[in-house]
This record gives structure tokens, sequence and C-alpha cells, in this order.
């Protein structure tokens, strides 16, 4: 009987292969044939699923938001049924840093994308879909906490949702290059979401 092959396996094995790759050596050392030696297969089966390098980062940069969303996904959860937006946004946002080895692993490989990104428009695109939908979201939730009187009602949501973003993402790079510390980026955090979340 002939063996049943897994893709998304393959795919993911050859994903980690290649976020191992960018996190110790840089992006610039990522090729099929440094993935392929990483992963331990041939450099045939690496292009067999991707055909390119730009479809081997898509995919590990797909891989990197499915971690980032697992992360989040267990830290609301442990907020219970109906947590404060405040409380919810925090553990959202906070699962976004790099606070750990592994989500700083991740993260160096996400910052490198961006780096690539910045000299090729068409591997960006996803990430130009991202921060929109990610503001509204964080808009969404400010607006329901100023309807129940628990944040400022004179700030506009979309542009405190845009501060509040940019300051997430500006405190992962701090982390990634070792510019402050996991308690002083939470506590940062913690600051500008007060700032927010005030009755005032």
């Amino acid at each position: 009987m002939p063996k049943v092959v897994d893709h998304h396996e393959r795919r993911t094995l050859i994903a980690d292969a290649l976020l191992r790759v960018a996190a110790r050596d840089g992006l610039e050392a990522v090729s099929l044939r440094h993935v392929a030696t990483e992963a331990g297969v041939t450099s045939g089966m690496v292009q067999h699923y991707f055909r390119t390098k730009d479809e081997m980062m898509q995919f590990a940069l797909g891989v990197v938001r499915e971690r980032n969303e697992a992360r989040i996904t267990a830290a609301v959860t442990r907020l219970g049924p109906t947590p404060a937006p405040r409380d919810f946004l925090q553990a959202v946002l906070a699962g976004l840093l790099p606070l750990d080895d592994a989500s700083r692993a991740d993260g160096l490989v996400a910052l490198a994308f961006l780096a690539y990104a910045a000299v090729r428009p068409e591997a960006g695109a996803s990430l130009r879909q991202d921060a929109p939908q990610m503001v509204a979201y964080i808009a969404d939730q400010i607006r329901t906490a100023q309807a129940a009187g628990a944040a400022r009602t004179g700030v506009d949501s979309e542009s405190a949702a845009t501060g509040l973003l940019a300051v997430t993402e500006g405190l992962g790079m701090y982390l990634l290059t070792a510019q402050t510390t996991p308690e002083k980026a939470l506590k940062t955090l913690d600051a500008h979401l007060a700032f927010v979340f005030s009755a005032s």
C-alpha cells in the first residue's frame, strides 16, 4: 500500500527549517539549498513545495502568524469568558511581543521579513492587509469600552488603535535588539493602555 504523504506537514517542516536558518544566520542566509540542509531533505523536495524564496518566506510568515495566534488565544482564554476590553487588548498586544525564546525566534523572522518586503513590495502584500485589519479590530474594542464608560470618549478610536499597534510593534523591535527588557516593555504597553482606557 502506498505511503500517504502529509503535504502540509512537509511544508511546515521546511518552513520551520527556514525559520531556524533566518533566526540563527539572518535572512540573507536563506536559500533553497540551506533550508533543505537544515530540514534534512533534498533541494528537490524543497523546490517541489516552494518554487521560489518568496513562496518559502510567505509560508514561513504564515507559520509565525499561526504561532502568534495560538499564544494570543491561550492568553485570552486564561482571562475567562467575558474579559474587560482593556484586559482583552492587553492579552492580545502582549501576545505579539517577543517575550521569551520561542516568540523571539518568531519575531526575528518577522523582522527579517519586514526588511525583505521593504525592497520587494510584492512580497509584502499580506503585511499591508494585516495592519488595517488589526487596527480595525483594536478600534472596535476601544469603541466597546467607550460605550460602557470604560475608555476616554474624546479619543478617536482608530487613532488610538493605530497608536497602540505602533507602540506594540516598536516595543517588539526594542526587545529584538535588546534595547529594553520584557518587564519594561509590558510596563510601557500598560501605560499606553491606561491612557486610552480611562473614563476621564
